[in-house]
């Protein structure tokens, strides 16, 4: 990574924001909403180095990519519980604890990585398919268990927030799943560093392309919608 790229700049700022809102969010508000602020905050985290020209070492871009990972295990876990809340009303445990158990995880994947051999150009490129893989089919789990919440909570003030949820997961789809379609084709940037491995982007320049915007600004849409449905629920919940 020789300069950054200014739309990177952006998009990397928006999530920053975005993860704060959803974090002092968490702060000022009950257990259940914990996982949910902390897995969105973790996804600014993982999209950091994009904006870090001087974060060249390939076992910290790995890192980023399983910080990824387990910001959609986090969010999802997050929901699920919610889930379970919004059918018997029960919560269980403390923010410490959700706290302190992420903390755990991400100090088990950074030895992890470091205990290991340096990951080589291909093998950053499996993280990060994995990475893509998690988010494109935990949104769509993600997306059925806000449909039964909203089920539950339509008839409440906050009933609109879980639609709003929706339209995150919807843009973090595009966001996704778009780049997957890259990796899997072997159209991504990645791939060129690996000669034959490649596929031949050349000869499919539209769909290329339109892949490509469509993970961009999705990328951006996902960060504007999580801060905007945040900050919507907190003007309610206050």
């Amino acid at each position: 990574m020789d300069h950054v790229d200014a739309f990177d700049v952006v998009r990397v700022s928006l999530w920053l924001v975005a993860g704060l809102i959803s974090l002092f969010f968490s702060v000022g508000n009950a257990r259940i909403w914990t996982s949910i602020s902390t897995g969105f905050f973790l996804v600014f985290i993982s999209e950091g180095y994009l904006v870090a020209p001087w974060v060249q070492h390939p076992s910290l871009i790995a890192l980023h990519s399983v910080v990824g990972t387990i910001a959609v295990l986090v969010i999802t876990h997050g929901f699920m519980e919610y889930y379970v809340f919004s059918r018997t009303l029960e919560t269980g445990g403390a923010k410490w604890e959700v706290y302190a158990l992420t903390a755990a995880v991400l100090a088990a994947s950074v030895l992890f990585i470091f205990i290991n051999p340096v990951p080589s150009t291909a093998a950053i490129r499996h993280i990060r398919i994995i990475e893509n893989a998690c988010w494109v089919f935990l949104v769509l789990i993600n997306l059925d268990l806000l449909r039964k919440i909203h089920q539950q909570v339509r008839d409440t003030p906050i009933g609109p927030g879980f639609v709003g949820f929706g339209v995150v997961f919807f843009c973090v789809f595009l966001w996704r799943g778009s780049m997957l379609y890259l990796q899997v084709y072997g159209w991504d940037e990645d791939a060129t560093a690996l000669g034959p491995v490649a596929g031949n982007a050349a000869g499919y320049p539209f769909r290329v392309g339109l892949s490509e915007n469509v993970n961009r600004f999705a990328s951006v849409l996902s960060s504007l919608t999580v801060g905007g449905t945040f900050l919507y629920l907190a003007r309610l919940m206050r």
